[in-house]
């Protein structure tokens, strides 16, 4: 029990970590963003100004640069719509509900963006009910959401994030994954253990989700680099992550289905030989390996000799039909890993043995 509690701590101290420095940037911004648009633009309640702060920086990951974009225009055609119509029909509920029916319509055919057209409506609801006696004009609050964007942008370019502690962070867990799921079928192979075997695959079935929330923390990682003149020199670092995330995508699909196959295989006359589960588990090694060079900002020379090791070994004799598969889906693994170091498609392809070449008499290639 105090296993799991210090567990759970330490998972929740890791995130906070990671998250710290957007709460920073929420809180510095969203008060600079109100200072600025009460004391130099003269507007008395801001509100849009450190609410458009909060929106285009965010705790999460995603696109900050499109976030401001949509925040300012939806924001613009919520108030517009609504000053509009209550201009001319007065406020109250079925106002209410004619003024948000409208603008998140129209929203909804300009741009089905979420974040658009949810702008689009909350705005035209504050206008609706708060906004219509503080003498504020429609323009003023467009200018707060600017206002609070530009803001936005310039906190995550001076107090920003370390875009590679959020990639390193993300393809671990995907990584871990991989190798969690190979070695998981290699013992299976090896105590001929379906629970296993059916355990690797539940691992496998459920990666999924880390694949896309690396391939969002990328995304971000990527968009700090461009807007921080504080990383702008360290983009050869990144460059790595961006290079591993489509093979690393691809390891895991195929490591899905070796997993299922490696399952199948087990109620087979003739299951996999253990020398199979030996090159699992090499390459279970060789993505963790993958995983602390990118994390160290080092070349992946380790993971890729230890891959090659791998690619070059001889298919076992004797195989039945799953055996084959696994064989057959942990070359692709290989070859996905061996390009998510930096190699060629082609390159890495012709690393691998040829499962058609010949033997002679003495059974040699």
């Amino acid at each position: 029990m105090r296993t799991r509690l210090s567990d759970h701590v330490k998972e929740r101290l890791g995130t906070f970590g990671l998250m710290a420095p957007s709460i920073a940037q929420c809180a510095v911004g969203a008060a600079l963003a109100w200072i600025i648009a009460m004391e130099l633009l003269g507007h008395p309640r801001p509100f849009f100004a450190p609410i458009s702060v909060l929106i285009c920086v965010g705790v999460g990951l995603g696109q900050r640069l499109r976030r401001v974009a949509e925040l300012v225009i939806g924001v613009s055609l919520g108030v517009g719509i609504g000053d509009l119509l209550v201009s001319w029909i007065g406020s109250g509920a079925w106002q209410l509900a004619l003024v948000v029916a409208l603008a998140m319509t129209v929203a909804v055919l300009l741009n089905s963006g979420a974040l658009f057209v949810a702008q689009a409506g909350s705005s035209a609801v504050l206008v609706a009910t708060l906004v219509p006696g503080d003498g504020a004009g429609g323009l003023d609050r467009m200018a707060d959401a600017l206002t609070g964007g530009i803001v936005g942008i310039m906190a995550v370019a001076l107090l920003p994030a370390s875009p590679f502690t959020i990639a390193a962070k993300h393809l671990s867990g995907v990584l871990d994954a991989l190798s969690t799921v190979l070695e998981r079928a290699a013992e299976a192979i090896e105590k001929r253990d379906v629970e296993l075997a059916a355990e690797s695959l539940e691992e496998a079935r459920n990666t999924q989700e880390a694949v896309e929330e690396f391939e969002q923390a990328l995304e971000t990682a990527k968009e700090i680099t461009m807007i921080s003149p504080l990383h702008w020199h360290r983009k050869a670092r990144l460059a790595r992550y961006e290079t591993a995330a489509v093979p690393v995508d691809l390891a895991m699909r195929n490591a899905r289905v070796l997993s299922r196959r490696t399952l199948a295989s087990l109620g087979e006359a003739s299951p996999p030989p253990t020398a199979l589960a030996e090159a699992l588990r090499e390459v279970s090694e060789a993505a963790l390996l993958l995983q602390l060079e990118l994390g160290a900002g080092r070349e992946p020379t380790l993971a890729r000799q230890a891959l090659l090791a791998v690619a070059a070994r001889e298919r076992p004799d004797g195989l039945g039909f799953s055996a084959h598969v696994i064989i057959a889906q942990l070359r692709s693994v290989v070859v996905d890993l061996l390009q998510a170091t930096g190699m060629e498609h082609e390159a890495a392809t012709e690393t691998l043995t040829p499962l058609d070449e010949p033997r002679d008499e003495a059974g040699r290639r």
